[in-house]
């Protein structure tokens, strides 16, 4: 069993940075691919960002804004958030896969998740 905190979410002002964190217990952090994903429309979770062993992946809506990073030995996935939009409000939640599936924007293929963590951007 894998448990992921969320942590460092907040209130920002339009155009700030947060950096949120996930730590994981439990099992081996490498053999995961770890990922941020937030509520959309309908209360669906959008994929935000992906990180393999060397690979990251990102939505369109945060390219170049936002950067998913991992330090094994603390066994942390990072997501630093700059230039904040309002849109950008939301929960975020971290998950971990520990298939590496190819589909690595999809909710069905993690196997673990965390609480969340409230992110709100004021305009």
């Amino acid at each position: 069993q894998v448990q992921l905190v969320e942590s460092g979410g907040g209130l920002v002002q339009a155009g700030g940075s947060l950096r949120l964190s996930c730590v994981a217990s439990g099992r081996t952090f490498t053999r995961f691919r770890m990922a941020w994903f937030r509520p959309a429309l309908g209360n669906v979770r959008e994929f935000v960002a992906a990180i393999s062993w060397s690979n990251t992946y990102y939505a369109d809506s945060v390219k170049g804004r936002f950067t998913i990073s991992r330090d094994t030995a603390k066994n942390t996935a990072y997501l630093q958030m700059n230039s904040l939009k309002p849109e950008d409000t939301a929960v975020y939640f971290c998950a971990a896969d520990q298939d590496y599936s190819a589909n690595y924007y999809r909710t069905d293929v993690y196997d673990y998740w965390g609480q969340g963590t409230q992110v709100t951007v004021s305009s």
